[in-house]
């Protein structure tokens, strides 16, 4: 896989509705909290459903994916031993019904108006909003009221999901991410090096320190 980060940052591509980028980082900001020299974190939007939607972008539940109800009961049982394993609460089976797109188009509006630090304000409580609360932050209104809750305008935050520049730079973004080979959630990328799934705290010190 080529991946093109930038090579003191530790870059995460992930969706909201994934319950393995959660989990993943969790993982992640434990590693953080113990490292002595913990890496920059770049955040970067990916489109888990991208294959499920149609010419006008919505999601089609037609669309054979090869997920049967064997396939969602083993990710069941994964998340419910990471979650234990990373000592993380957390909601189960919502995302499945909620379309992420309005959230990511948010937060791209977020971090192009307002810098990094509002970005992550915002990035951190749309995560928690869906997995703790169990909000669909798909909705227009929940992403205005969970801005609103991190001291950013909620009537901004509503009018950047109908916003078509921000959609044309949040599909070339996506585009941008299968172009550098990332095809699932959560990807770690350090250095060059990938490593994807919600992988435990001592590998990402592996990814970012190399093996001793």
């Amino acid at each position: 896989m080529s991946n093109q980060s930038t090579d003191d940052a530790l870059v995460v591509y992930s969706d909201y509705v994934c319950p393995f980028c959660y989990l993943g980082k969790a993982a992640m900001e434990q590693y953080l909290a113990e490292a002595d020299d913990p890496p920059a974190v770049e955040w970067r939007f990916y489109d888990l459903r991208g294959y499920q939607r149609d010419a006008s972008g919505e999601l089609r539940e037609d669309v054979d994916d090869g997920k049967d109800d064997d396939y969602f009961e083993q990710a069941r049982e994964n998340v419910e031993r990471l979650k234990d394993e990373y000592d993380v609460e957390m909601a189960l089976d919502f995302s499945r019904d909620v379309d992420s797109w309005n959230a990511q188009q948010a937060a791209l509006g977020v971090r192009e108006q307002h810098g990094e630090a509002a970005f992550l304000r915002f990035h951190e409580a749309v995560f928690d909003a869906l997995w703790q609360d169990e909000r669909d932050v798909g909705d227009p209104d929940v992403l205005a009221a969970i801005a609103a809750d991190v001291g950013l305008d909620s009537d901004e935050v509503r009018a950047a999901t109908a916003d078509e520049t921000l959609a044309a730079g949040l599909r070339e973004r996506f585009e941008r991410a299968q172009q550098a080979g990332i095809s699932g959630i959560p990807t770690f990328v350090y250095g060059g090096h990938a490593a994807r799934g919600a992988i435990p705290p001592h590998q990402f010190e592996r990814l970012v320190d190399g093996p001793n």
